[in-house]
């Protein structure tokens, strides 16, 4: 088994003389001592480590022995530590001054120095108290006495000085009354009181007994940490009795001729001791339960975070997956779109080659046949009535029919553009000149009933192919004239957008229902009514700005009505060219 560590005292007094013979008594006796020569030194001392006990002189320099003791009972640190108070003087009056400012033991310097040994290692007994950390522990409680004496006497008054003091206290005539109370379940003892010169039993045996049955007491058991005090006498020739009491395992041996005042002193004083270790003892296992209790809840605080940052990057997953859905939803939706668009307009190419063919061929005869009505219809002025009527009824409707060529063409024209909008030069637009030709080609539709606002804060040019103005925009604003046959204002605005021109042309008009938003650039699909649009227009827009790589689309007017924002990837015509 390992050596016992050298208990460490800490000396406090100011004579240089009687500090050397006590640190040599000391040392001989196989303790290691420090020494200060003040009470504030002393204080320092303590701030740096805790010794095994401090024997402190009553009478120093500055703070007094006893103001020593006040000071460390107060700290928590410190108010365990067992505190030895010498003097020079004898007298109850200062002993009980002494042990009331919160010392252990109170020891004059004149005392045999075997029996000054004595009682530091009796201090120095190590004690496992009970196990007042409980949880169900009280946190105040009174100290239970047991007293054992042969005289019933006697034991009623020293019951009756013990209670005074608060105590709670039991009482023994004999050993084996005082072995079974000490026994009895639950009866947990802080103090015993054994008369050394009893007659009827060998007292200083029985305080052997009771020795080992605290010695051999479990943790928390009833028996341990007990004190135990022996009543007898201090006298010279008594002093072989005052040995083997304290080698039986005794605390303090008070004189049984003393005043019962000092008694109480003495067994108040070690058992403040006690009580204050058991407190020692429950408030650092309250700290550890704190402490456990504070990394269970940094535990938990932590597996919350945790679940907490997972929960967060799974909804954050599932916003990119819901986002990453969506984005291929529309790409199908602009695939399907864009396939939509190559068939209908492989379609419309062959529809208007065709129909091209026979209405050049209709329109060159429409046009020599109204020639020759005409000239006829000058040369038939003999001609009778009738027949210059029918005449002029045939040229009528040879000019009506040539409006309806007309149309045709222009319709032919508008699908021939649909299926070949991928072709044309890519030139630099001046933006707000190309506009204002648009409106100026569409002023007998706006009128004076429909305001125009413009807003010119994008770029002065775009690079792009003529019909992405001409035509797009053309198509957005006659549409947009359409749809205010009251009267209302058209906005049109240019701005930056990243990489982007934006061009964005709002009106005051009904606006576009959300369920048409998207069928509004197939071709073919209109709102007016039959005979008053081909559908082909925002189609055309639509694939005119696809060829551009860029995007069109309607979304409500701040004001009203409906906004189509175009936006077109910017580009440098240098790099064009090259």
């Amino acid at each position: 088994m390992p050596a016992a560590p050298t208990p460490r005292i800490l000396l406090v007094e100011d004579s240089e003389t009687q500090a050397l013979q006590l640190r040599l008594l000391l040392e001989a006796s196989g303790f290691a001592v420090t020494r200060c020569a003040t009470a504030e030194a002393a204080l320092d001392e303590l701030n740096r480590g805790l010794p095994d006990l401090v024997v402190a002189d009553y009478h120093l320099p500055g703070m007094n022995g006893d103001e020593l003791a006040r000071q460390v009972r107060l700290s928590l640190r410190t108010r365990a530590t067992p505190v030895l108070m010498l003097t020079q003087a004898e007298g109850r009056d200062l002993e009980r001054q002494g042990l009331e400012s919160g010392a252990d033991a109170y020891v004059p310097k004149s005392a045999d120095r075997d029996l000054l040994i004595l009682r530091i290692r009796a201090l120095l007994r190590e004690r496992s108290g009970p196990a007042a950390a409980d949880r169900g522990a009280p946190s105040f409680r009174r100290a239970r006495i047991l007293v054992i004496d042969a005289s019933a006497t006697f034991r009623t008054y020293l019951a009756a000085l013990l209670s005074q003091e608060g105590h709670e206290v039991v009482t023994a005539g004999s050993p084996d009354e005082a072995l079974a109370a000490l026994e009895a379940p639950g009866a947990a003892v802080d103090c015993v009181t054994v008369d050394l010169l009893a007659s009827g039993y060998d007292a200083v045996a029985l305080c052997g007994r009771i020795a080992a049955i605290r010695s051999a007491a479990a943790p928390g058991a009833a028996a341990a940490g007990l004190h135990l005090v022996g009543i007898g006498s201090e006298a010279a020739s008594s002093k072989d009795l005052l040995v083997r009491a304290f080698a039986a395992g005794v605390d303090d041996v008070v004189p049984k001729s003393a005043d019962g005042q000092v008694l109480a002193i003495r067994v108040r004083t070690l058992v403040r001791r006690k009580l204050l270790e058991e407190d020692n003892r429950r408030v650092a296992d309250e700290m550890r339960q704190h402490e456990r209790a504070v990394e269970r809840a940094q535990a938990d605080a932590a597996a919350s975070e945790a679940k907490a940052a997972l929960a967060g990057a799974l909804a954050r997953a599932n916003r990119d997956l819901e986002q990453t859905n969506q984005q291929l939803k529309d790409a199908q939706a602009q695939l399907v779109q864009a396939a939509k668009m190559a068939s209908l307009g492989e379609l419309v190419a062959g529809i208007a080659h065709e129909i091209n063919n026979p209405l050049a061929f209709i329109l060159a005869h429409q046009g020599t046949v109204e020639r020759l009505i005409g000239e006829v219809a000058a040369q038939s002025d003999d001609a009778p009535e009738p027949t210059r009527r029918a005449l002029a009824k045939a040229g009528d409707r040879v000019r009506s029919m040539r409006l309806g060529l007309t149309r045709i063409q222009d319709l032919v024209v508008n699908l021939r553009k649909f299926s070949r909008l991928d072709e044309g030069e890519m030139l630099s637009v001046e933006v707000e000149d190309a506009i204002d030709n648009v409106l100026a080609l569409l002023q007998h539709k706006l009128g004076s009933r429909i305001a125009v606002e413009r807003r010119f804060h994008g770029s002065r040019e775009i690079h792009c192919t003529p019909a992405l103005l001409n035509q797009v925009v053309m198509n957005v604003l006659g549409n947009a004239a359409d749809a205010m046959p009251d009267g209302g204002t058209i906005t049109i605005e240019t701005a930056l957008a990243g990489e982007a021109d934006l061009i964005r042309i709002c009106d005051t008009g009904p606006g576009v229902p959300e369920d048409l938003r998207q069928r509004i650039f197939e071709p073919f699909f209109t709102t007016k009514p039959i005979g008053a649009g081909t559908g082909l227009g925002l189609a055309i827009a639509y694939s005119v700005v696809q060829a551009h790589s860029g995007t069109i689309a309607v979304e409500p007017a701040p004001g009203g009505g409906a906004c189509f924002v175009i936006s077109i990837p910017r580009r440098d015509a240098r790099a064009e060219r090259t």
